[in-house]
């Protein structure tokens, strides 16, 4: 039993640490990409005959608290009118539907071509929605939004002229986050999207390698989805799944780190679990999906294909990290009682470059953000930690979430709910869409709050604080997430 507990602890070392070398590539590309020129070809859109149509669709759903702000926002879009329609595609069930309604015909009597449209069943969820409305849009590009976000005014002529280029299928932009200091749970999200939008998506997009549209925020040629078989509504992460296969029929994204596209983050941690789970679960049916297509491509090269196998298992890395903690325990009474394996437990850390890697890639994203100094660097070491504390604390759920998609477990797509909050004067407990019921998962992840704390214990009691700051860490991370989900 204890050599099955260590060989499964060091091949989890291994796998993150493997994990950590795809992200310092990233790392060094991010840094050329820094240094390289933008030579891309672009429209002329002062040149009306170089002027594409463009249809922006907003996939709705009972979206009572966002959805005025939504439509004052777009209506300020600032592209030429005879080119431009805007798709409302609402499958709301509530009393958001007539505010829509009023809302839209408000807008269509200012000029706008906008449409309301509804369907009779919520097929297909999203991407049911996305290709009901591809059906009829007028567009030769297609831009999306979710509820939450607010595209600035000349976000289209941004974005707009490299579509020149007739092998460029995505632009897609960066997020920001319009209440990045609302809470410490807000900061956190934040600190982890700044990573994927500055680091991995810059990096993978310079290396050449497959990179995700988002889901919002970005647009796409029409003839690029319908080329690569159209929005399927079979994952929950239908954007990821579309532009697998669209990558894998050779059309290139683009991905434009300097236009930031603002949003609202989650500000309930249920909402966030909510958030979470749909994006984990949707990236391990991704991965069960599309990963063979992605290894059999022989035109593809193999670091394309290392970096693209772990984007679609990176979602899975939460059931190794959950692996890891819960053994580390078990780990301590062996290294304990074994005096004998001492130069197996030292060899083991050479992981901690692990660490290492990813503070150095945490640190560039967070440079681009809020600057460089020293007291920039202090605030930057302790969200480090807390940020991975919480991600540890959210490790259960997320590995339930990858463990579904990866068993195959069919589920509804869950609406992340919005609340229209930016300052911390406002009350969000009211919101008609909250979650507050108290899952089993929560007894568990209680149990291994208690687990990490006997894990602390353990090292004063065997004199051995090697693994002391893993479990604080641990402990602080399930406790948050306990007593933030008590509390909403």
């Amino acid at each position: 039993m204890e050599l099955a507990i260590l060989i499964i602890y060091s091949l989890s070392l291994l796998i993150i640490f493997i994990y950590s070398i795809s992200q310092l590539q990233l790392l060094l590309n991010y840094r050329k990409a820094q240094k390289k020129v933008d030579t891309s070809e672009k429209y002329n859109l002062s040149d009306p005959t170089q002027i594409p149509a463009v249809t922006i669709q907003l996939p709705l759903y009972n979206e009572l608290y966002v959805v005025e702000n939504l439509l004052d926002n777009i209506a300020k879009i600032q592209y030429p009118k005879n080119k431009l329609e805007i798709q409302v595609l609402d499958d709301s069930t509530d009393e958001s539907i007539a505010l829509i309604a009023e809302k839209v015909s408000v807008l269509k009597e200012a000029g706008l071509d906008i449409k309301h449209i509804r369907r009779e069943s919520r097929t297909g969820f999203k991407a049911g929605a996305l290709k009901e409305g591809l059906k009829i849009a007028k567009g030769d590009l297609i831009a999306i939004f979710d509820s939450d976000f607010l595209p600035k005014k000349d976000w289209l002529l941004q974005t707009v002229p490299y579509f020149k280029d007739p092998e460029i299928g995505v632009v897609q932009t960066r997020w920001g986050h319009i209440n990045r200091d609302y809470s410490w749970l807000t900061k956190i999200q934040a600190f982890a999207l700044d990573f994927h939008f500055i680091l991995e998506q810059t990096g993978r997009n310079f290396g050449r390698h497959f990179i995700n549209f988002n889901g919002t925020a970005g647009i796409w040629r029409k003839e690029c989805i319908l080329d690569a078989g159209n929005w399927s509504g079979d994952t929950l992460t239908e954007d990821l799944d579309l532009s697998y296969r669209a990558q894998l029929k050779k059309w290139k994204f683009k991905y434009l780190e300097d236009v930031e596209t603002p949003a609202e983050l989650p500000v309930a941690i249920s909402a966030a679990k909510s958030q979470q789970f749909r994006w984990n679960k949707g990236a391990a049916e991704n991965f069960r999906k599309n990963y063979k297509k992605l290894l059999n491509d022989k035109s593809a090269s193999f670091n394309t294909k290392f970096h693209g196998f772990f984007h679609l298992l990176n979602s899975s890395m939460f059931l190794i990290v959950l692996l890891l903690a819960v053994l580390s325990v078990p780990v301590l009474y062996i290294k304990s009682q074994n005096p004998q394996f001492s130069w197996y437990f030292n060899w083991l850390g050479v992981f901690l470059l692990s660490t290492i890697i990813f503070f150095f890639c945490y640190y560039a994203a967070w440079k681009k953000i809020h600057g460089s100094g020293f007291k920039s660097l202090l605030k930057f070491i302790g969200m480090f930690f807390s940020f991975f504390s919480v991600v540890m604390g959210f490790s259960l759920h997320n590995s339930i979430a990858v463990l579904e998609g990866h068993l195959r477990k069919r589920s509804d797509f869950i609406r992340t709910p919005k609340f229209n909050i930016n300052s911390a004067n406002q009350n969000w407990k009211n919101n008609i869409y909250l979650s507050r019921t108290i899952s089993p998962q929560l007894l568990l992840e209680f149990g291994l709050w208690l687990y990490f704390g006997f894990g602390l214990y353990s090292a004063f009691l065997l004199n051995d604080f090697s693994l002391a700051i893993f479990h604080l860490m641990l402990f602080l991370g399930f406790g948050f997430v306990v007593f933030k989900t008590i509390r909403t």
